[in-house]
């Protein structure tokens, strides 16, 4: 195969870069994957990341992959050790006290720019088609909310949260749970609870929005317990 010349590597990767990586924030496919979908080789491809990152397109972390948009102006919590000793439960429970906090905030706080930002993360889930990708757009439905919130420092709290969804411990209970539920449940009711926490933002309603945001964290938490039963749980 020929090799690509690096100005070509540069153009493709950013028209490509909408495509893989949606919504800002959004960890970029790896540099295997990448290379092979620009049909490059992977030094190639590494001098036009190093181009793409001096334009702010993207932004590398050592140790947990390559992100699109700027740097974020706070470094990255730097504390693995307490994720990689953190249980599943542990994490869920650092969730119930945060994000339905960061929903009230944001129903406060959110723009009509905002909203459609938000029905558009719930579009982008009800089009789910395996588990991966319900994960990546469920991932980004909340990181959406946090930013409407305004406060960074509330964000990286969640994204440091985030970063257990990469962790063994984590892939091995959802898919022990969510293989049992089906991606096409999974889309509809997660994707409906979803709904409803914009639907409480829209209306700058901060009391539902909070609620709405805690009945949805609720239900995770009974599907990871249950192994995959109970996406249907009610919480007040």
């Amino acid at each position: 195969m020929q090799r690509r010349k690096k100005l070509d590597v540069i153009c493709d990767l950013r028209a490509q870069l909408l495509r893989v990586a949606p919504t800002v924030g959004d960890r970029i496919p790896s540099e295997r994957a990448l290379a092979a979908m620009m049909g490059c080789s992977r030094e190639t491809l590494r001098a036009a990341l190093d181009v793409l990152e001096a334009e702010n397109m993207l932004w590398r972390h050592v140790g947990q992959g390559t992100f699109r948009g700027r740097r974020p102006d706070i470094a990255p919590l730097r504390d693995n050790f307490v994720i990689e000793g953190s249980t599943v439960a542990d994490i869920m429970h650092a969730r119930l006290l945060m994000e339905p906090v960061i929903a009230a905030e944001a129903a406060r706080l959110a723009t009509a720019d905002d909203i459609r930002h938000l029905q558009d993360c719930v579009a982008q889930c009800r089009r789910g088609k395996d588990s991966f990708a319900c994960e990546q757009a469920d991932s980004r439905f909340h990181a959406a909310v946090a930013q409407v919130a305004r406060n960074t420092v509330l964000s990286a709290l969640l994204g440091y949260l985030s970063d257990y969804r990469r962790r063994s411990v984590w892939q091995r209970e959802w898919d022990r749970s969510y293989r049992k539920v089906g991606v096409a449940e999974f889309t509809q009711d997660h994707s409906d609870q979803h709904a409803a926490i914009v639907d409480a933002i829209a209306a700058a309603d901060e009391n539902g929005a909070r609620s709405a945001m805690h009945r949805h964290l609720k239900t995770i938490v009974v599907v990871l317990s249950a192994g995959g039963e109970g996406l249907n749980c009610k919480d007040g």
